[in-house]
């Protein structure tokens, strides 16, 4: 399955981006160190004064110019439907990006393509 556009671009699905621009969390699982874990990278968009504003009055913001955190966790894949799923959890990396084309380089350079990404309640992500 391929996300290149015909310039060599990769591609998001326009939901998934546009959830991102909504400030919605996006996650996928990826292959952990050891059986026995288990492992999610996600994608949090940073959330603004404005968008707290928005949330007041009981609407979503969409921001083109969003700041995205990037991080993989792994996890002891016993407690990860617990209430204690971040005892033994690792964080194997962190990046934070300043805008959607440095997200594509990040997950380029990461090797993920924006279409493995799914919304939290799809995945047994614990966070």
């Amino acid at each position: 399955m391929s996300t290149r556009s015909v310039g060599g671009e990769w591609q998001w699905p326009i939901e998934k981006l546009t959830s991102l621009r909504l400030g919605q969390r996006l996650v996928t699982e990826v292959p952990a160190s050891s059986p026995g874990r288990r492992a999610f990278v996600d994608i949090r968009p940073a959330i603004t004064p404005a968008d707290a504003e928005a949330s007041r009055q009981g609407w979503k913001r969409a921001d083109r110019a969003r700041t995205f955190r990037l991080q993989h966790w792994e996890y002891d894949a016993d407690r990860i439907s617990g209430f204690d799923y971040d005892i033994g959890a690792v964080l194997i990396n962190d990046a934070t990006v300043t805008d959607e084309p440095e997200l594509t380089t990040a997950l380029e350079a990461w090797q993920l393509h924006p279409e493995l990404f799914l919304y939290p309640w799809q995945t047994d992500d614990p966070r």
